[in-house]
């Protein structure tokens, strides 16, 4: 574990968030338009982006497999839509998705660490990973304990990512900070260099589980943290913003937001996400908007 008092000094010497700053340029930003081809760019770009999510209690193998189906071939009609980043589902599903995707190239992430409350001991949140691991994820959503961050424990928060990400073994890990429990936009910037100085490959907004999820706000300060990140080390790490996306029109706001903040080396799936579960219906039936003219409704995709 990195020293306790080392960590407090280093997250608490991080420079303040200009709350009203960050709120005046996030929604400057989000004025930004884009026509034409490069909003046709901007669409296959934010599907390339997708972790197309499904996180419920009734999940079954065939939704799996149908979801599957779409993030490999999200509009069957044209051939061209390029397929989603990956499959998200809980651990126990992951089998069903590593087996339905074969070798499409799409990944399959799983949540873990006792998602989405992460209220478990470390035993049973490394045993999570470890079976989503085993049977097949590639990437592994990790929830911090929000209590322990609250509450000033760093090195207990630093010290549980450090250990599921070894054993994450060859799979990447995203650090789910929660940032709607997080409260202000400096425990945010805190929560982002933890994840990152304790190896996370990407930060995450939220589970989607609690209110408020993603917001371009927080997304802004995240962008901005792995910006510095790699200023400082030379290494590129990623964000997700997870929850509550679900036009064309916002995901485009967020393009907006990693090319100004981040910048364009972010704007790639290997660098920046979307967890969704719906985006991607609007963001098919935008991209024949834009090839055919005129609007294509609900009914010439498949609805999740």
């Amino acid at each position: 574990m990195r020293d306790e008092t080392s960590l407090r000094r280093f997250l608490h010497g991080l420079p303040g968030v200009d709350a009203v700053g960050l709120e005046q340029r996030a929604a400057g930003l989000a004025t930004r338009s884009i026509k034409k081809d490069s909003k046709l760019w901007a669409i296959d770009t934010a599907i390339s982006m997708v972790d197309l999510t499904t996180l419920e209690g009734a999940d079954t193998e065939g939704k799996v497999r149908t979801l599957c189906a779409k993030g490999r071939r999200p509009d069957p009609e044209h051939p061209d839509v390029p397929r989603v980043a990956a499959i998200c589902v809980y651990p126990d599903m992951v089998a069903t998705a590593v087996a339905a995707l074969g070798d499409s190239g799409v990944g399959v992430a799983s949540v873990a660490t006792a998602f989405p409350s992460g209220r478990s001991s470390l035993r049973v949140k490394l045993a999570d990973t470890a079976y989503a691991v085993e049977t097949g994820a590639t990437e592994i959503d990790m929830v911090i304990d929000r209590g322990a961050f609250l509450s000033g424990r760093y090195g207990q928060v630093f010290d549980e990512i450090r250990q599921v990400k070894a054993a994450c073994g060859t799979a990447h890990l995203k650090v789910i900070l929660e940032t709607g429990e997080l409260a202000t936009p400096d425990n945010v910037r805190r929560a982002s260099w933890l994840g990152l100085l304790a190896g996370g490959d990407f930060i995450k907004t939220s589970t989607g589980k609690v209110s408020p999820a993603a917001t371009l706000p927080v997304t802004h300060v995240m962008l901005q943290a792995v910006h510095d990140w790699h200023a400082a080390t030379g290494e590129l790490r990623g964000v997700k913003p997870a929850g509550g996306i679900r036009t064309t029109k916002d995901a485009i706001r967020y393009l907006v937001a990693v090319h100004e903040v981040a910048g364009p080396a972010w704007l790639d799936p290997h660098l920046f996400r979307f967890g969704a579960s719906s985006l991607l219906n609007d963001l098919l039936m935008q991209r024949r908007t834009q090839l055919q003219g005129h609007y294509s409704g609900p009914d010439y995709v498949t609805v999740d």
